[in-house]
């Protein structure tokens, strides 16, 4: 259930680099060019939409499911919601792997492997074995704690499904993912929801705009029904967005995921400061946060000269993220290091982002800023 972000020019690292290295600190920040948000494009082992799950459940029927593990989110008490869940994997207090569900609460977890790690047997089915067994498994949604299910060596090697793991409302006070205004909400208000919920996954954005409208006119503090208006809204009309986002919070101001969208917003029109101010409030809500907050927290944080700060929610981002899902946060921890003028950690970031780049134009800028920063580290590091 994480905000959407947006892709942006890679050339944008690599300039800042350029003039991290070239120029003092308050001169970069006024002559570097600047960020739009990172990608939103569904990576390819993302199930959304994709069938992914339905095609290894038939392998699996048919004993060929080997390298992959599948399972179930389920939301108690509560409806799923419309955004996908973000599914983790910890290894020893570590967070490995992680995947999303998609819209009807299933997931696919396949093999990844981690920067530092040992090498292990190349074909999917032996890395599983070899570095998953006896870690946990668990959903990850701000205000709800998830039951956890331990990968055995049955799952592994036997049965790839894990069964279905739950989610409760903490009922701490907290920050949450899911406002509670929903539950006071009149049933025909829920109805209009619900009805925008079918017309969206039927791909008819007009058809769950109405009924999204309709919702928030019958029950005005329907903070859940503003967050998806206003995620309608970003495309053709930022303003509109903005206000339901806003909206939102004032219906609900423990609802984290407006302050994210509120944060993508700010960071596309490069406000670095409304950029800081909503991940700040998102963040105290939900300390563990997500990939996108953590990246725009150190976006901003970056752009407003905080670099040290800036460096440490950036290495945030990128612990909880191994599949690197927003994917120019390793390139941002290089520009950081290079502007601390630590071209050797600028460097080894850059050389980790090419494990996982595709070949290409973007491939070979990263090759080349690494061959300019290399000439700045010193003998012997």
């Amino acid at each position: 259930m994480k905000a959407k972000v947006i892709l942006f020019a890679l050339s944008f690292c690599f300039l800042l680099v350029f003039a991290a290295t070239q120029l003092q600190p308050a001169e970069a920040q006024t002559h570097a060019s600047t960020a739009a948000p990172p990608s939103s494009m569904p990576r390819p082992d993302s199930i959304q939409a994709s069938g992914l799950y339905d095609y290894w459940t038939m392998m699996s029927g048919q004993g060929r499911a080997g390298g992959v593990l599948l399972g179930k989110l389920a939301m108690e008490g509560e409806p799923l919601p419309w955004q996908p869940m973000l599914v983790s994997v910890d290894c020893k207090g570590s967070i490995v792997n992680s995947t999303q569900t998609d819209l009807q609460g299933r997931f696919v977890i396949t093999f990844v492997e981690t920067h530092g790690t040992p090498g292990a047997p190349s074909d999917a089915q032996r890395q599983l074995e070899t570095k998953y067994e006896g870690c946990t498994v668990r959903g990850s949604v701000a205000g709800f704690r998830s039951n956890v299910v331990t990968i055995t060596a049955h799952s592994l090697r036997d049965d790839p499904n894990l069964g279905t793991i739950t989610l409760s409302p903490e009922g701490r006070g907290g920050g949450t993912e899911l406002s509670t205004t929903t539950q006071a909400a009149p049933s025909n208000a829920l109805k209009a929801f619900e009805k925008a919920r079918q017309e969206w996954l039927a791909q008819n954005a007009d058809g769950a705009e109405k009924n999204l409208k309709k919702a928030v006119q019958l029950y005005p503090a329907f903070a859940q029904a503003w967050l998806q208006l206003g995620e309608l809204q970003e495309a053709s009309d930022p303003q509109a967005a903005r206000d339901s986002f806003s909206k939102a919070l004032a219906a609900d101001p423990k609802f984290v995921l407006p302050y994210e969208q509120l944060a993508a917003l700010a960071a596309q029109g490069e406000k670095w400061q409304e950029t800081a101010d909503n991940t700040s409030h998102a963040l105290e809500l939900d300390p563990a946060g997500t990939p996108q907050l953590w990246y725009y927290d150190a976006l901003a944080k970056f752009q407003l000269g905080k670099t040290d700060d800036a460096s440490v929610s950036a290495a945030k981002a990128l612990a909880i993220d191994p599949r690197h899902s927003v994917p120019n946060t390793e390139q941002l921890l290089a520009v950081i290091l290079a502007r601390k003028a630590d071209y050797a950690g600028a460097v080894q970031h850059l050389k980790n982002s090419l494990t996982y780049l595709p070949a290409g134009p973007q491939a070979d800028l990263v090759k080349q800023q690494i061959a300019q920063l290399e000439t700045k580290v010193p003998a012997g590091k």
